[in-house]
C-alpha cells in the first residue's frame, strides 16, 4: 500500500462494504439493499451516518419514494424520506434555488411529522439541525436560545439537546451545530466562537466520542478562511493548538474507532492534522486504518485551487506517502 502505484478511491461509505453495498443498488434505482441494511443497523450512531449517505445518494431520484409505495408502513423508509426532503432543500438553498422555501416548508413538517411517530429516533432532530442553517437571518425562535454555557452564541440549541438526548454526543448533530456557528456573519467572531463550540463539546464528550475530532474541522475552516494556503510560509498545523488538538483526537478517539464504521471524513481529518503537526508515526497508523479510501476534504484547502481534486489527491499522496516513511 505503501508503493509508488497506489491511488485512493472516493467512496461515501468508505470502508463500510455492506453501506458501499447498499449504494450501488440505490444508484440503479435498487431500493431492497438499502431497506435491509437499515433493518439491520444496530445503533443510532451508525443509523444517523448510513441514512445520510443514503439520503446524498438518493435525493436525486424517486427510489424512496417508490419504496415507500411498496411498503408504507416502514419507518426506515419514512425517515429516509426526510433524510431526502431535507437534503434536497439543503441542496436548493445552496443553489439559491426560487423553491428553497417550498423544499424548506416540506422538509421542516416532514422532520416534526417522523419525530412524532418515531420518538426515540435521534435523526428527524439532527434534520432540523440542518435545516437551521437555511434561516440565515435568525428569523426562527428556536434558532435563537440562550446557549448552555459561556462564551456560546444562542442558536438551536433545544434542537440539538434533543438528538442529545436520544444519541448522546451524536456525530452529525454535533457537526450541523458546528455548521450553525460557522455560518454566522463572517469575521473573526464566527471564528472564535466556532473554537468555544468545539472545547465545549470535546470537554462533555466520552472516549471514543467522534466528537472529539471537531477542532480538527476548526481548524481547517479558519485556515481556509484565512488563505492559509496561499502563504509562503505557513505555520498553522505546528502552532501549539493545532498539535494539541491533533493528539488530543488521536489519545481521545483513535483507539476506539472501528475503521469501517467511521466517518471517511473523520479518518482523512485526524491523518491530514497529524501529518500537518510532523506526528508522521501516528499519522502512518491512521492512513493504515483507511486503506485505499479517502475524501477530497481537508486535503483540497492545502492547494492553489480547492475546486481541482486531482490537486487534492496530490497532497494526499505526497501527505501518506511521508508519514508511511517515517517523515523522511
Amino acid at each position: 500500500m505503501a508503493g509508488g502505484d497506489f491511488r485512493p478511491v472516493y467512496h461515501p461509505a468508505g470502508l463500510d462494504n455492506d453501506l458501499r453495498a447498499a449504494v450501488q443498488d440505490l444508484r440503479t434505482g435498487r431500493w431492497l439493499s438499502m431497506a435491509r441494511l437499515l433493518e439491520r443497523t444496530d445503533g443510532w450512531g451508525l443509523w444517523t451516518q448510513r441514512t445520510q449517505v443514503l439520503a446524498a445518494v438518493a435525493a436525486g431520484s424517486d427510489v424512496v419514494q417508490a419504496w415507500r409505495s411498496e411498503q408504507p408502513t416502514s419507518m426506515a423508509a419514512t425517515v429516509m424520506h426526510t433524510r431526502v426532503a431535507v437534503e434536497r432543500a439543503v441542496r436548493a438553498h445552496r443553489a439559491g434555488h426560487p423553491r428553497t422555501h417550498e423544499l424548506w416548508q416540506e422538509a421542516w413538517q416532514s422532520c416534526r411529522t417522523t419525530a412524532g411517530l418515531s420518538p426515540a429516533d435521534p435523526v428527524p432532530w439532527v434534520c432540523l439541525l440542518a435545516l437551521a442553517l437555511l434561516d440565515e437571518d435568525r428569523l426562527m425562535d428556536e434558532h435563537r436560545l440562550a446557549p448552555p454555557g459561556p462564551m456560546l452564541p444562542p442558536g438551536p440549541w433545544g434542537i440539538l439537546a434533543q438528538a442529545d438526548e436520544r444519541d448522546p454526543h451524536n456525530r452529525e448533530a454535533y457537526h450541523r451545530m458546528l455548521q450553525f456557528v460557522h455560518a454566522g456573519a463572517p469575521g473573526p467572531r464566527p471564528r472564535s466562537e466556532a473554537v468555544n463550540f468545539a472545547r465545549w463539546a470535546v470537554a462533555g464528550a466520552p472516549p471514543g466520542s467522534a466528537v472529539h475530532l471537531l477542532p480538527l474541522y476548526v481548524h481547517v475552516e479558519r485556515y481556509r478562511r484565512e488563505g492559509g494556503q496561499e502563504r509562503a510560509l505557513d505555520l498553522h498545523w505546528v502552532a501549539e493548538d493545532a498539535i494539541r488538538d491533533a493528539v488530543h483526537a488521536l489519545d481521545a478517539w483513535f483507539p476506539y474507532a472501528d475503521p469501517a464504521q467511521a466517518s471517511p471524513l473523520d479518518l482523512n481529518h485526524l491523518a491530514h492534522a497529524l501529518w500537518g503537526a510532523h506526528r508522521f508515526e501516528a499519522a502512518a497508523r491512521v492512513f493504515d486504518a483507511m486503506g485505499g479510501y479517502w475524501t477530497t476534504l481537508p486535503w483540497a484547502q492545502r492547494t492553489r485551487d480547492p475546486a481541482d481534486p486531482a490537486l487534492a489527491e496530490e497532497v494526499f499522496l505526497r501527505a501518506r506517502s511521508r508519514s508511511l516513511a517515517g517523515g523522511n
